[in-house]
């Protein structure tokens, strides 16, 4: 008798590790699908048509948003060339920077914290990608970034912020720098809504959906 008691209690415990054991396996198996997102960007604060001068540029406020509701990092563009400037001034040089093919230097900031050397990408699975629209696409800092880092084989939620040219072709241009990369549905917001709290509620139903 003894012995069968021995040997069920053996088979409990044997039973409940096991169990504990495979519990621990499928949420670590759950957290390797989910991934971890990323969401990078470049924003301009200063003058910006239609909200003035303002410290955050609209892009940023999206961003952050984005990264609020969804726990994502935030890794942002910072162009090494001073963009602090009138808005015409402004457009008269990203105009000649995209005649002129130009790729400016830059630097970058992990969750608000400037990052020595390259960012560290290999973990992101989703990569939320957003700036405000310079002559119908991205700022040319932008483009910079994407010819030093390879998203190929990763999810991109493009996104923009303008004040008329919605997405311009943002989509069209990331699908070429990163040919074997997947999109999901992409995202344009006026830079001026983005300063309100219904902006940003449409950012996270975009997110949601």
């Amino acid at each position: 008798m003894k012995s069968i008691v021995i040997a069920l209690l053996a088979l409990l415990s044997f039973s409940s590790c096991g169990a504990k054991q495979s519990n621990e396996n499928k949420k670590s198996n759950e957290n390797m699908d989910a991934g971890k997102s990323i969401v990078v960007f470049f924003s301009h604060a200063g003058e910006n048509y239609s909200v003035g001068n303002v410290k955050e540029g609209n892009t940023k406020l999206v961003a952050d948003a984005i990264s609020e509701h969804t726990g994502a990092d935030r890794l942002e563009i910072v162009c090494a060339k001073d963009y602090n400037m009138s808005y015409n001034d402004l457009c008269d040089l990203a105009q000649k920077e995209q005649q002129q093919g130009e790729l400016p230097g830059y630097t970058l900031l992990l969750n608000g914290k400037a990052l020595e050397g390259k960012a560290d990408l290999a973990g992101y699975t989703t990569v939320y990608i957003g700036g405000p629209i310079w002559w119908g696409t991205y700022p040319q800092v932008m483009f910079s970034f994407f010819k030093d880092y390879d998203l190929n084989g990763k999810t991109i939620m493009p996104f923009s912020t303008h004040e008329g040219s919605g997405l311009g072709s943002v989509v069209e241009d990331l699908k070429k720098a990163y040919p074997e990369a997947t999109f999901g549905k992409a995202f344009s917001l006026y830079g001026h809504e983005a300063r309100t709290d219904a902006g940003k509620q449409k950012a996270i139903n975009w997110v949601k959906q």
